[in-house]
């Protein structure tokens, strides 16, 4: 044999897509498990060429399932980050918008078993520890896929999963506010760094003198914002705990500015090498605890909602995505409690990816 099959589903999930794998199918040791996810996708190429990768970040996603052994959870989601070109592999970070498919998939692998009409999916996010609550529509004990959910970014509808996203507060480096700080100064411009589903480095887009407004495409071609940004970035993720990020996707870069769509806060998000075409499931819950937590960069940018749970619609590049964050101000600050959305997944393909035996010979 000269080559190792793998079984997989591929899968959209929310604006991002990639393959699923079961845990059990791949590698123990993370070293070797990096080189089988750089081969499935076919990193180190710009098209992915030699692989099942999309030639964007958002299409060299992966996510690894298993049963869980935690009492509340049903299924594990572990969660790779392939880099398009650089043949690296990020196993820090959670992705929300992959996630969207785990509830799906963990079900038509055989994980989780259907119910009729509806089933809830309890997901333990490996990488951070985030509890994950998902509602796959199930009619007839199968999973539906057709529905008239529709989500900025992805053509037409799909049937809706719904996401409580729970223990989300300082997942990868313990504190909501991992600086100590609401506001830091780096570089002469003011930042808020945040971990809420992912740590973050928030600013003001003007303070770069950008409007907030910008496409993807034009942010991407903003070489010298990028170099700056990246400066900064490296030099929060050390204040933040994070160690040296040179070579990590995490902590996300995000810029603000006040609506002009109707939303809460005009966002756009980062890969933060390329500007997201979109907006990240987990980026949009630490913005929105950025909007609604006082002393903030966000601060005086946005009319914050009365009610609790709070309503938060992000405008990004593609169009928005709505947040419901329940949280608390209680006396020792201000505290995120969970968050909901409504996503989108489908099933686009599943059988066997084949990679080099010199990479992996198999289990």
């Amino acid at each position: 044999m000269t080559q190792t099959e793998i079984p997989f589903l591929f899968m959209r999930g929310g604006t991002s897509r990639g393959p699923y794998l079961n845990r059990a199918d791949l590698p123990d040791d993370l070293e070797t498990l990096a080189q089988v996810l750089i081969a499935i996708v076919g990193s180190g190429h710009p098209l992915n060429i030699d692989g099942i990768g999309g030639g964007a970040a958002v299409t060299t996603k992966v996510a690894m399932l298993s049963k869980s052994d935690e009492e509340w959870a049903d299924v594990d989601y572990f969660f790779a980050q392939v880099s398009v070109e650089d043949r690296l592999v990020d196993f820090k970070p959670t992705c929300g918008n992959i996630l969207s498919g785990v509830g799906p998939a963990a079900i038509e692998m055989g994980l989780v078993a259907a119910q009729d009409g509806e089933t809830a999916v309890n997901i333990r996010a490996v990488n951070t520890e985030a509890r994950v609550a998902a509602v796959v529509q199930t009619p007839g004990g199968k999973v539906s896929y057709e529905g008239d959910a529709q989500i900025d970014g992805v053509p037409g509808t799909s049937a809706p999963v719904a996401l409580q996203f729970m223990e989300t507060v300082g997942g990868v480096t313990g504190a909501f506010l991992p600086t100590g700080n609401l506001v830091d100064v780096i570089d002469g411009i003011a930042v808020t760094c945040m971990d809420v589903a992912m740590p973050m480095v928030i600013a003001k887009a003007s303070d770069f003198g950008l409007t907030g407004y910008e496409s993807a495409a034009e942010l991407d071609e903003n070489r010298s914002f990028f170099a700056k940004m990246e400066t900064l970035r490296i030099k929060a993720g050390a204040l933040m705990g994070m160690g040296d990020v040179t070579e990590s996707v995490t902590p996300k870069f995000g810029l603000l500015a006040p609506a002009r769509a109707g939303g809460t806060i005009a966002t756009r998000y980062f890969m933060p090498w390329k500007t997201h075409p979109t907006m990240a499931v987990t980026g949009a819950q630490c913005l929105a605890a950025c909007v609604l937590t006082p002393g903030t960069v966000a601060e005086g940018m946005a009319a914050k909602p009365n009610e609790v749970p709070a309503p938060i619609t992000l405008e990004h590049a593609s169009g928005s995505i709505d947040v419901v964050v329940d949280y608390a101000q209680t006396d020792a600050g201000f505290q995120v409690k969970s968050a909901g959305l409504i996503r989108t997944a489908r099933k686009i393909a599943a059988g066997n990816v084949f990679i080099p035996t010199s990479v992996w010979a198999g289990v």
